[in-house]
Protein backbone atom coordinates (compact mmCIF):
# COMPACT_ATOMS: atom_id res chain seq x y z
CA UNK A 1 0.00 0.00 0.00
CA UNK A 2 1.03 3.70 -0.79
CA UNK A 3 2.23 5.27 2.92
CA UNK A 4 -0.25 6.84 4.98
CA UNK A 5 0.27 10.43 6.28
CA UNK A 6 0.00 9.90 9.73
CA UNK A 7 -0.09 12.19 12.54
CA UNK A 8 1.30 10.18 15.85
CA UNK A 9 0.40 11.14 19.61
CA UNK A 10 1.64 9.08 22.48
CA UNK A 11 3.77 10.12 25.46
CA UNK A 12 5.00 7.35 27.37
CA UNK A 13 7.97 4.68 26.79
CA UNK A 14 4.93 1.99 26.53
CA UNK A 15 4.07 4.71 22.93
CA UNK A 16 7.43 4.72 21.36
CA UNK A 17 7.37 0.82 20.07
CA UNK A 18 4.45 2.10 17.90
CA UNK A 19 6.12 5.11 16.80
CA UNK A 20 9.22 3.23 15.56
CA UNK A 21 7.16 0.44 13.88
CA UNK A 22 5.18 3.15 12.00
CA UNK A 23 8.24 4.42 10.48
CA UNK A 24 9.77 1.29 10.03
CA UNK A 25 7.06 0.25 7.70
CA UNK A 26 7.26 3.32 5.78
CA UNK A 27 4.59 5.08 7.09
CA UNK A 28 5.00 8.91 6.39
CA UNK A 29 4.80 10.43 10.07
CA UNK A 30 4.03 14.20 9.59
CA UNK A 31 3.98 15.56 12.75
CA UNK A 32 4.23 13.92 16.62
CA UNK A 33 2.02 14.57 19.51
CA UNK A 34 3.08 14.68 23.28
CA UNK A 35 2.25 15.90 26.08
CA UNK A 36 4.39 19.08 27.52
CA UNK A 37 7.80 18.58 29.07
CA UNK A 38 7.16 18.06 32.94
CA UNK A 39 8.95 18.49 36.17
CA UNK A 40 11.05 15.11 36.73
CA UNK A 41 14.10 13.75 39.18
CA UNK A 42 15.42 15.13 42.35
CA UNK A 43 15.86 18.56 40.10
CA UNK A 44 12.56 18.88 39.18
CA UNK A 45 14.16 19.58 35.52
CA UNK A 46 11.63 20.29 33.12
CA UNK A 47 12.04 16.42 30.92
CA UNK A 48 10.85 16.06 27.45
CA UNK A 49 8.11 12.80 26.95
CA UNK A 50 10.07 9.38 25.63
CA UNK A 51 7.81 9.97 22.53
CA UNK A 52 9.40 13.41 21.93
CA UNK A 53 12.97 12.05 22.40
CA UNK A 54 12.24 9.66 20.10
CA UNK A 55 10.35 11.93 17.83
CA UNK A 56 13.56 14.49 17.86
CA UNK A 57 15.88 12.02 17.19
CA UNK A 58 14.40 10.86 13.81
CA UNK A 59 13.68 14.64 13.07
CA UNK A 60 10.19 14.32 13.34
CA UNK A 61 8.10 17.47 13.91
CA UNK A 62 6.82 17.85 17.89
CA UNK A 63 3.36 19.57 18.98
CA UNK A 64 3.03 19.72 22.40
CA UNK A 65 -0.37 21.41 22.87
CA UNK A 66 -1.26 21.66 26.59
CA UNK A 67 -5.48 20.96 25.23
CA UNK A 68 -6.66 20.21 21.37
CA UNK A 69 -9.42 21.74 22.63
CA UNK A 70 -9.49 25.38 21.58
CA UNK A 71 -10.00 26.04 18.43
CA UNK A 72 -6.28 27.39 17.14
CA UNK A 73 -4.97 24.15 17.82
CA UNK A 74 -8.08 21.98 16.07
CA UNK A 75 -6.99 24.14 13.02
CA UNK A 76 -2.87 23.79 13.17
CA UNK A 77 -4.06 19.85 13.45
CA UNK A 78 -6.63 19.74 10.46
CA UNK A 79 -3.97 21.92 8.16
CA UNK A 80 -1.89 18.71 8.66
CA UNK A 81 -3.96 16.81 5.96
CA UNK A 82 -3.78 13.56 7.47
CA UNK A 83 -4.79 10.16 6.28
CA UNK A 84 -4.80 8.81 9.83
CA UNK A 85 -4.26 9.83 13.19
CA UNK A 86 -2.66 6.69 15.57
CA UNK A 87 -3.41 7.26 19.39
CA UNK A 88 -0.92 5.67 21.44
CA UNK A 89 -1.46 6.28 25.68
CA UNK A 90 -1.15 9.46 24.71
CA UNK A 91 -3.47 11.31 28.03
CA UNK A 92 -5.23 13.92 26.19
CA UNK A 93 -8.52 13.76 25.35
CA UNK A 94 -9.72 14.45 22.29
CA UNK A 95 -12.86 16.32 21.38
CA UNK A 96 -14.75 15.43 18.24
CA UNK A 97 -13.68 18.01 15.72
CA UNK A 98 -10.06 15.95 15.98
CA UNK A 99 -11.44 12.70 15.72
CA UNK A 100 -12.84 13.89 12.80
CA UNK A 101 -10.23 15.73 11.32
CA UNK A 102 -8.04 12.80 9.58
CA UNK A 103 -9.29 11.34 6.63
CA UNK A 104 -9.60 7.78 7.69
CA UNK A 105 -10.42 9.41 11.62
CA UNK A 106 -8.35 8.24 14.56
CA UNK A 107 -7.09 4.44 15.72
CA UNK A 108 -5.92 3.65 18.92
CA UNK A 109 -3.55 1.14 20.12
CA UNK A 110 -5.19 -0.08 23.99
CA UNK A 111 -3.61 -2.24 26.06
CA UNK A 112 -6.37 -4.51 27.10
CA UNK A 113 -8.74 -7.00 24.81
CA UNK A 114 -11.46 -4.28 24.84
CA UNK A 115 -13.93 -4.20 26.25
CA UNK A 116 -13.00 -6.24 29.56
CA UNK A 117 -10.70 -3.23 30.86
CA UNK A 118 -11.84 0.57 29.65
CA UNK A 119 -9.64 3.74 31.03
CA UNK A 120 -6.52 4.79 31.94
CA UNK A 121 -4.52 1.63 33.77
CA UNK A 122 -5.79 -1.18 31.92
CA UNK A 123 -2.41 -3.51 32.84
CA UNK A 124 -3.00 -2.96 36.45
CA UNK A 125 -5.81 -3.68 36.78
CA UNK A 126 -5.69 -6.56 34.82
CA UNK A 127 -2.94 -7.75 37.66
CA UNK A 128 -4.67 -6.49 40.72
CA UNK A 129 -8.30 -8.62 39.36
CA UNK A 130 -6.11 -11.61 38.76
CA UNK A 131 -6.75 -11.94 35.26
CA UNK A 132 -4.82 -14.80 33.11
CA UNK A 133 -4.82 -13.24 29.81
CA UNK A 134 -4.41 -9.27 28.45
CA UNK A 135 -4.00 -8.20 24.90
CA UNK A 136 -3.80 -5.76 22.70
CA UNK A 137 -6.72 -3.84 20.44
CA UNK A 138 -6.30 -2.05 17.59
CA UNK A 139 -9.71 0.38 17.56
CA UNK A 140 -11.67 3.32 15.85
CA UNK A 141 -11.87 6.07 18.40
CA UNK A 142 -14.72 6.92 19.46
CA UNK A 143 -16.40 10.60 21.94
CA UNK A 144 -16.72 7.85 24.52
CA UNK A 145 -14.09 6.73 26.81
CA UNK A 146 -12.44 3.42 24.63
CA UNK A 147 -15.87 2.66 23.52
CA UNK A 148 -14.94 2.47 19.57
CA UNK A 149 -15.50 -0.26 17.19
CA UNK A 150 -12.21 -2.43 17.42
CA UNK A 151 -10.53 -3.47 13.69
CA UNK A 152 -8.05 -6.22 15.61
CA UNK A 153 -7.24 -7.59 18.96
CA UNK A 154 -4.58 -9.84 19.79
CA UNK A 155 -4.69 -11.85 23.00
CA UNK A 156 -1.02 -12.83 25.55
CA UNK A 157 -0.85 -14.89 28.43
CA UNK A 158 -0.15 -13.06 31.79
CA UNK A 159 2.87 -14.71 32.88
CA UNK A 160 2.39 -16.45 36.80
CA UNK A 161 4.61 -13.30 37.91
CA UNK A 162 4.14 -10.68 36.02
CA UNK A 163 4.61 -7.27 37.34
CA UNK A 164 3.58 -4.05 35.44
CA UNK A 165 6.50 -3.53 34.33
CA UNK A 166 7.11 -6.62 32.61
CA UNK A 167 3.53 -6.79 31.01
CA UNK A 168 3.64 -3.12 29.74
CA UNK A 169 7.06 -4.13 27.76
CA UNK A 170 5.33 -6.77 26.47
CA UNK A 171 1.99 -5.74 25.43
CA UNK A 172 4.18 -2.52 23.82
CA UNK A 173 5.86 -4.78 21.63
CA UNK A 174 2.58 -6.53 20.47
CA UNK A 175 0.70 -3.54 20.04
CA UNK A 176 3.24 -2.43 17.65
CA UNK A 177 3.18 -5.67 15.62
CA UNK A 178 -0.90 -5.40 15.42
CA UNK A 179 -0.90 -1.72 14.03
CA UNK A 180 1.56 -2.59 11.58
CA UNK A 181 -0.91 -5.13 10.60
CA UNK A 182 -3.86 -3.67 10.44
CA UNK A 183 -2.92 -0.33 9.06
CA UNK A 184 -3.85 -1.80 5.66
CA UNK A 185 -6.99 -3.15 6.19
CA UNK A 186 -7.72 0.28 7.60
CA UNK A 187 -6.37 2.30 4.64
CA UNK A 188 -8.16 0.19 2.03
CA UNK A 189 -11.39 0.03 4.04
CA UNK A 190 -11.33 -4.43 4.13
CA UNK A 191 -10.70 -4.04 7.96
CA UNK A 192 -14.20 -3.65 9.38
CA UNK A 193 -14.27 -2.45 12.86
CA UNK A 194 -16.40 -4.75 15.05
CA UNK A 195 -18.88 -2.71 17.64
CA UNK A 196 -17.73 -3.68 21.66
CA UNK A 197 -20.22 -5.25 23.75
CA UNK A 198 -20.65 -2.61 26.06
CA UNK A 199 -22.20 -5.55 28.70
CA UNK A 200 -18.72 -6.85 28.99
CA UNK A 201 -16.76 -3.37 30.43
CA UNK A 202 -14.94 -2.54 32.99
CA UNK A 203 -13.71 0.68 34.21
CA UNK A 204 -9.73 0.72 34.72
CA UNK A 205 -9.26 3.82 36.89
CA UNK A 206 -6.29 5.98 36.51
CA UNK A 207 -3.82 4.69 39.46
CA UNK A 208 -3.44 6.84 42.44
CA UNK A 209 -0.13 6.49 44.90
CA UNK A 210 -2.73 6.13 48.24
CA UNK A 211 -3.85 2.80 46.41
CA UNK A 212 -0.26 1.52 46.99
CA UNK A 213 -0.41 1.44 50.57
CA UNK A 214 -0.91 -2.24 52.02
CA UNK A 215 -3.66 -3.55 53.54
CA UNK A 216 -2.34 -6.61 55.36
CA UNK A 217 -5.93 -7.88 56.49
CA UNK A 218 -6.74 -8.22 52.29
CA UNK A 219 -5.63 -11.98 51.45
CA UNK A 220 -2.32 -12.44 50.64
CA UNK A 221 -2.96 -13.39 47.47
CA UNK A 222 -4.67 -9.92 46.72
CA UNK A 223 -1.45 -8.27 48.51
CA UNK A 224 0.76 -9.80 46.12
CA UNK A 225 -1.31 -9.00 42.90
CA UNK A 226 -0.72 -5.30 44.20
CA UNK A 227 3.11 -5.56 44.64
CA UNK A 228 3.12 -7.02 41.27
CA UNK A 229 0.47 -4.91 39.64
CA UNK A 230 2.05 -1.42 41.37
CA UNK A 231 6.02 -2.22 40.03
CA UNK A 232 7.36 0.14 38.67
CA UNK A 233 4.36 2.63 40.18
CA UNK A 234 3.35 3.73 42.36
CA UNK A 235 5.17 0.65 43.83
CA UNK A 236 3.37 -0.92 46.71
CA UNK A 237 4.34 0.36 50.63
CA UNK A 238 3.60 -0.73 53.92
CA UNK A 239 4.64 1.09 57.56
CA UNK A 240 7.25 -0.59 59.84
CA UNK A 241 7.59 1.20 63.25
CA UNK A 242 6.35 4.73 61.77
CA UNK A 243 8.67 4.75 59.12
CA UNK A 244 7.50 3.91 55.01
CA UNK A 245 8.60 0.66 53.82
CA UNK A 246 8.37 -0.14 49.46
CA UNK A 247 7.61 -3.52 48.69
CA UNK A 248 9.41 -4.33 45.29
CA UNK A 249 9.36 -8.59 45.79
CA UNK A 250 7.03 -10.97 47.31
CA UNK A 251 5.77 -14.72 46.74
CA UNK A 252 2.88 -16.78 48.37
CA UNK A 253 3.66 -19.15 50.94
CA UNK A 254 1.66 -22.56 52.41
CA UNK A 255 2.38 -21.47 55.87
CA UNK A 256 -0.43 -21.17 57.65
CA UNK A 257 -0.76 -18.13 60.37
CA UNK A 258 -2.07 -19.01 63.76
CA UNK A 259 -5.35 -18.24 65.29
CA UNK A 260 -3.83 -15.45 67.40
CA UNK A 261 -2.00 -13.54 64.46
CA UNK A 262 -2.62 -10.33 63.23
CA UNK A 263 -2.71 -8.76 60.00
CA UNK A 264 0.70 -7.34 59.23
CA UNK A 265 2.72 -9.33 61.80
CA UNK A 266 6.45 -10.62 61.26
CA UNK A 267 5.50 -14.67 61.63
CA UNK A 268 9.30 -15.14 60.38
CA UNK A 269 12.40 -13.61 58.98
CA UNK A 270 15.39 -15.15 57.64
CA UNK A 271 17.62 -15.53 54.25
CA UNK A 272 14.47 -16.78 52.23
CA UNK A 273 12.36 -13.75 52.99
CA UNK A 274 9.83 -11.95 55.62
CA UNK A 275 6.81 -13.85 56.48
CA UNK A 276 4.10 -11.61 57.15
CA UNK A 277 0.72 -12.54 58.38
CA UNK A 278 -2.45 -11.29 56.02
CA UNK A 279 -6.09 -11.49 56.28
CA UNK A 280 -6.01 -14.78 54.57
CA UNK A 281 -2.82 -16.96 54.21
CA UNK A 282 0.95 -15.48 54.75
CA UNK A 283 2.97 -13.78 52.62
CA UNK A 284 6.63 -13.75 52.25
CA UNK A 285 8.49 -10.48 51.47
CA UNK A 286 12.08 -10.77 49.14
CA UNK A 287 12.67 -7.51 48.29
CA UNK A 288 12.60 -4.39 50.07
CA UNK A 289 13.17 -0.50 50.06
CA UNK A 290 13.76 1.54 53.20
CA UNK A 291 13.73 5.26 53.40
CA UNK A 292 16.58 6.73 51.23
CA UNK A 293 18.15 3.26 50.37
CA UNK A 294 18.04 1.35 46.92
CA UNK A 295 15.77 -1.99 47.16
CA UNK A 296 17.26 -4.89 48.47
CA UNK A 297 16.70 -8.45 48.93
CA UNK A 298 15.32 -9.48 52.37
CA UNK A 299 18.31 -11.05 53.65
CA UNK A 300 20.12 -7.56 53.20
CA UNK A 301 17.29 -6.01 55.21
CA UNK A 302 17.96 -8.07 57.91
CA UNK A 303 21.14 -7.46 58.24
CA UNK A 304 20.76 -3.94 59.49
CA UNK A 305 17.32 -4.74 60.75
CA UNK A 306 15.86 -7.20 63.89
CA UNK A 307 11.95 -7.89 63.09
CA UNK A 308 11.21 -9.72 66.46
CA UNK A 309 7.56 -9.24 67.32
CA UNK A 310 7.25 -6.71 64.66
CA UNK A 311 4.38 -5.88 62.74
CA UNK A 312 4.14 -4.10 59.44
CA UNK A 313 1.21 -1.32 58.81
Amino acid sequence: MSPLRIIFAGTPEFSVPCLEALLAAGQEVIAVYTQPDRPAGRGRKLTPSPVKAAALAQGLPVCQPLTLKDEGAVTDLRALAADLMVVVAYGLLLPQAVLDAPRLGCVNVHASLLPRWRGAAPIQRALLAGDTESGVTIMRMAAGLDTGPMYLLRPLAIAPRETGGSLSTRLSALGAQALVEALPGIANGSLTPVPQDDTLANYAHKLAKAEAEVDWSQPAVAIDRLIRAFDPWPVAQTSLEGTSLRLWGSELTDVIPPPAALPGQVMAAGKGGIVVATGAGALRLTRLQPPGKRPMSAAEFLNARCLDDARLG
